[in-house]
């Protein structure tokens, strides 16, 4: 029998503000973002004695290489480099560190930079497997990978464009309330039809745009954060798993589908108890699969339950109430810490012009390390206000 996560929270969710390009250096904003935890907890740097970090573009140097840029001196450290699954991850390792006595308080941090050719070159070198299963084709990176599941999806499911779209059109609805979304217009389903192709059928607005940034919380025990009064969501339940389903020909459900059982067990509630859900969205189809592989609807019903629902903060089944990294931004790792980020804050209230009505129950899920036509890690978590 696992464990419970019971006396474990999450506090203090910061965002350093994404911006499309910079010179910078993933160390400076990564640290940024560890400076703006101290600054929201009160903390002085000594007291934070656990430390995870995830960045693709931190190279040459991991967590431990940070913590001489940060001038820290943690006693339990983790380098998680698992891209969109990382927020998840970086979160349940933490927890069990808390529990465990191995550290008092975990900052988890993730952020990348973003130079004009560094999204290129991280494609390049980010997978073996991936680099030499696309060459075929004669095309890389996610786009064209996505492509090939967001067309075999159609076929299989019958999703249409539109659907796609509607997810797409409320969470830029979503993130015109939310100050760090990169997307400052409104968008149209008629504006995401039209717009000009990148990967059939993929078009330009299923497609995140990377960006630089970074994202953190930290995770302690609940007599530690009421000692420093601080609002903080309580973790009620985790789970995580890697290559799933490596039999399937083509990926159409990952790792959430083996364990949503045991998650829901955990938390001690169902799929209908969440007032919101925050799913990793590098793709729509990716979140279609995710509200299928969690129970929120039937396997290939993902294209009824968007016709159901509005998705956004204000309406029915809010999904990604920050505006989710299609109308936010991907700032690299950080990527898979926005959902959470963004569920402590619908939790504790810190919401603002976005803040979902009497929200106190939320699920955040991750997907990441896409290998030329599956996702190798997915994770879930359960949080309560």
């Amino acid at each position: 029998m696992r464990k419970p996560y019971d006396g474990v929270v999450l506090a203090a969710p910061v965002t350093v503000p994404y911006v499309r390009y910079s010179i910078r250096a993933a160390h400076w904003w990564l640290a940024r973002a560890f400076a703006e935890l101290l600054k929201a907890s009160n903390l002085k740097k000594e007291e934070v004695d656990g430390l995870t970090v995830s960045s693709f573009t931190l190279a040459p140097d991991t967590a431990i290489g940070l913590t001489q840029h940060l001038g820290v001196s943690p006693r339990w450290l983790d380098h998680i480099p698992l891209g969109g699954a990382s927020g998840i991850v970086a979160l349940r390792r933490a927890a069990r560190a808390v529990q465990a006595g191995d550290a008092e308080v975990v900052a988890c941090v993730a952020g990348d930079t973003n130079h004009v050719d560094s999204f290129r070159l991280t494609l390049a070198n980010f997978s073996q497997f991936a680099r030499d299963a696309v060459y075929p084709y004669g095309a890389g990176g996610p786009n064209a990978s996505f492509a090939f599941l967001t067309a075999y999806y159609m076929r299989t499911y019958g999703a249409q464009r539109e659907d796609f779209g509607k997810l797409c059109v409320a969470q830029r609805t979503n993130a015109l309330k939310n100050p760090h979304a990169l997307f400052k217009k409104p968008l149209t389903l008629e504006e995401y039809l039209s717009a000009r192709p990148i990967a059939e059928p993929l078009r330009l607005f299923d497609c995140v745009m990377p960006c630089a940034g970074a994202d953190a919380f930290l995770v302690m025990s609940e007599d530690r954060a009421k000692a420093l009064k601080l609002p903080y969501a309580k973790l009620l339940g985790t789970i995580e798993r890697h290559n799933a389903f490596t039999s399937d020909p083509v990926q159409m459900r990952a790792g959430w589908a083996l364990d949503r059982d045991e998650l829901y067990r955990q938390a001690g509630c169902s799929p209908q108890d969440m007032d919101f859900a925050q799913t990793y969205d590098d793709y729509p189809v990716i979140a279609l699969m995710q509200l299928e592989d969690l129970g929120f609807c039937g396997k290939g019903e993902g294209p009824a339950f968007v016709r159901k629902h509005s998705f956004t903060w204000d309406g029915s089944f809010p999904v990604n109430t920050s505006g989710g990294q299609l109308s936010v931004g991907q700032a690299g790792a950080a990527g898979g810490f926005l959902g959470m980020v963004e569920a402590i804050r619908q939790l504790t209230g810190q919401a603002g012009a976005r803040q979902v009505k009497k929200a106190k129950l939320g699920l955040v899920s991750g997907f990441g390390m896409i290998n030329y036509d599956r996702g190798l890690g997915s994770g879930a978590a359960i949080l309560r206000c």
